[in-house]
Order: C-alpha cells, then structure tokens, then sequence
C-alpha cells in the first residue's frame, strides 16, 4: 500500500467522522425543537382548560395526541443518535450497551431494536423532556 493509499484511507475516516458529528447535531437540534414544541403544546393545554373548563375533552384529545406522535420522534432521534455513537441505551438500566449486543451487560435486558414490534410504544411515566428538568416527571411527589 502506497502513501497515497494511506492518506485516502485518513481523508476517508475524517470524512466519515465529519458527517457522523453534523448527522448528530442536526439530530440533536431536531430532539431540542421538539421538546420546546411539547412544553408549549402543554400550556396550551393548560390555557384552554384554565379559560374553559367544561370544554369537550376531544379538543384537548388533539393536543395529547401531538405530544405523543412528538414522543415517538423524540424516541426515534434518540435511537439514532446513539446508533451513531455505536451504542444503545438499555431500557431497565440506563448502561450504555455497545451497539453490536442484544442484551445487556450489567442487568441482562433485551436492549431496544427500531424493528421490535413495540419499540415505538411509549412509556407511561415519559411526560418529561430534557429540555425542562424533568419538569414533566410523572413520578414526582409534589403536592401544589
């Protein structure tokens, strides 16, 4: 292999790395707007019911349906963001799992494939975005 062959080889590996950071912040610029987006459909939410509480509840149906078609692209981007990282997330313990495994190492769940039948289903308790400090964490024990 010539010095030239090797150099093609760097030039090659710097390109690919070049578009894996650019595919991940427009990834990542895509998650943030979305998280924005629920926060704010969320105090629409919450205006429309403060304004007119005896609203039929199909028009605040609409804004709840949003929020969870926003959740399942928010799941999708994060899937892929990993994916180009070269890892996954494992769903029991939070490890961080190289992508090549099915399992994980530390608690032995079945880490999440985008073709398993239920991988866009959400969970219950995922109201909260990044973006808000876990803001909208269904397991908080505050009492207003």
């Amino acid at each position: 292999m010539g010095i030239l062959d090797k150099f093609n080889d760097v030039g090659k590996g710097v390109s690919e790395k070049t578009k894996n950071i650019s595919e991940g912040n427009n990834l990542k610029r895509k998650i943030l707007y979305e998280e924005e987006r629920i926060v704010e459909i969320f105090t629409d939410i919450g205006k429309k019911y403060y304004k007119n509480q005896n609203e039929d509840p199909a028009a605040l149906k609409v804004l709840c349906d949003d929020i969870d078609t926003r959740r399942r692209r928010i799941k999708k981007m994060r899937f892929e963001l990993n994916q180009i990282r070269g890892y996954k997330i494992c769903p029991k313990c939070d490890a961080e799992v190289n992508e090549r495994f099915q399992f994980c190492g530390r608690c032995g769940a079945r880490l999440p494939d985008m073709e398993d039948e239920d991988f866009m289903s959400l969970e219950p308790n995922d109201y909260y975005t990044e973006s808000s400090n876990n803001f909208f964490n269904a397991d908080s024990n505050k009492n207003y």
